[in-house]
């Protein structure tokens, strides 16, 4: 489902500037909802831990190696986290130093790390963190994820905001939905006036936007090589009240599911 804009031109663009301001400053959306907490346990329970013990594990978009270098230290035999951004890389490897887990824990591309050994990757359990709302093509993703996996293996997932959240826009949603409102060309434009990375479409923007929405993601797994055990569109808390089949799509918060290997 996909919702195009109405307010565009030049007029889109002066209101975005009005009330995008905010938007602009360089720290904004950098806040974190799991500041002291264990993110992975928050997020699938404290039973995670005895799920990883003594397992090969994916961290899957690493980013800078918090999680995966948590699942390090709690007991896991092998991690490998893999991002598509080469600087979070290197910053994820100074972090493992640091914590002291380079035995355990190590930061490549798994693209490139795969072509240059004769015994691929197998993996118990992967993880993805805050990403499937991101990829370009996440149905490859979902195929890549399964040449990693072991035969009976499992992938964690959970992520958000999707596209019909509030805030499904992340850097354009300035005000509720406001990234439903406007048309992508008016909101690339007013982005490209503190934003220096040529984007022209969402999907072009640093991290990217897919616009992904529950059915949209729903339909890529069920067309993919794995089985569902668990899928839950977790509701907005304040948005509860009025979480229902027919209205989730514009009130879930994150989709978090478990999949297996068929």
């Amino acid at each position: 489902m996909k919702i195009r804009g109405i307010i565009g031109g030049y007029f889109g663009y002066i209101l975005l500037k009005k009330f995008g301001r905010h938007a602009m400053a360089p720290d904004y959306q950098d806040a974190t909802s799991y500041e002291g907490l264990s993110k992975l346990e928050v997020l699938f329970g404290k039973d995670v831990w005895q799920e990883i013990r003594d397992k090969a594990v994916i961290d899957y978009g690493c980013g800078h190696g918090k999680e995966a270098i948590e699942i390090a230290l709690r007991g896991a035999r092998k991690v490998i986290g893999t991002d598509t951004w080469a600087q979070a890389l290197v910053k994820a490897n100074e972090n493992a130093r640091k914590a002291g887990v380079t035995d355990i824990c190590e930061f490549t591309d798994l693209a490139k790390r795969q072509q240059n050994l004769e015994d691929p990757l197998a993996a118990d359990v992967i993880f993805s963190l805050d990403a499937f709302e991101h990829y370009n093509n996440p149905k490859w993703i979902l195929q890549h994820m399964r040449s990693l996996l072991k035969e009976g293996g499992r992938v964690r997932i959970c992520f958000g905001p999707l596209w019909l959240h509030p805030y499904g826009g992340h850097l354009f949603s300035i005000f509720p939905w406001s990234h439903l409102l406007f048309t992508e060309r008016a909101q690339i434009r007013w982005r490209s006036d503190f934003k220096t990375d040529g984007a022209t479409q969402f999907h072009e923007v640093d991290g990217g936007l897919n616009q992904m929405t529950i059915h949209q993601f729903r339909t890529l797994v069920d067309d993919s090589d794995f089985t569902v055990e668990e899928f839950a569109p977790v509701p907005i808390r304040k948005l509860r009240w009025m979480h229902f089949p027919f209205t989730r799509e514009f009130t879930t918060s994150v989709v978090r599911c478990t999949l297996v290997t068929k």
